[in-house]
């Protein structure tokens, strides 16, 4: 099965709209911002060259999202980072066994198909009743990137001078539809590496541009 990544731009165009579409996500992401004592969902005003626009940034498939963050969680833990073919036991013990780093980590404690990641910088993702009901653990951009930064090495790949990004998907991936890496990574993280590029790129361009990040 396969998700997008979305890039809103958080620009008063979009986010004072009376048909904001987020407009009921970005209120509780205020409210689980507020009882934690942060600022709020940022809202940018419009600059040439930004639109309210809500674009796709990476594809990639939720098994691949999960070899990351297994990967993330074994370097982590301190263990070695071994490739695999497929998942298995050893992930879901991995998130019993280590369940609170695990729950500590923006990259990994996030909902596959929903939630977002705001640029507002936290230690941790937010979790409240509302938030687990709705979009799953709100997650940092901020975060999100010091955690790919950490992973990178481990998968061959230098945080200050990665791969090319993949492109963007043309069109929103359908649910069944496989996305795989680009077919001249021959590397054995190839699949983790895909979804990490993506990743990257948009945590890269929401600190840069002020956007949320959606899955769907």
């Amino acid at each position: 099965m396969a998700c997008d990544l979305w890039l809103v731009p958080l620009v008063d165009v979009l986010c004072h709209s009376p048909d904001n579409p987020f407009a009921e996500e970005i209120a509780a992401y205020d409210k689980a911002l507020g009882e934690a004592g942060l600022p709020p969902v940022p809202v940018f005003g419009y600059m040439p060259g930004l639109s309210g626009d809500v674009a796709p940034v990476a594809g990639f498939d939720y098994d691949a999202l999960h070899f990351l963050r297994r990967a993330h969680l074994l370097n982590l833990c301190g263990l070695e980072v071994t490739p695999v073919d497929e998942l298995g036991g050893d992930y879901e013990q991995l998130l019993e066994i280590f369940e609170t780093t695990a729950q500590q980590s923006h990259l990994v404690w996030h909902y596959d198909h929903a939630g977002a990641y705001v640029p507002v910088d936290f230690a941790h993702p937010l979790s409240t009743d509302e938030l687990l009901e709705g979009g799953g653990p709100l997650g940092s951009s901020h975060g999100l990137l010091r955690e790919l930064r950490t992973v990178a090495p481990a998968l061959g790949i230098d945080p200050d001078n990665p791969p090319p990004t993949p492109a963007a998907p043309g069109r929103p991936t359908r649910l069944d539809e496989r996305v795989a890496p680009a077919t001249e990574d021959d590397s054995p993280f190839a699949r983790e590496r895909h979804v990490w590029l993506g990743l990257h790129a948009a945590a890269t361009r929401s600190l840069g541009q002020g956007s949320m990040i959606v899955f769907s």
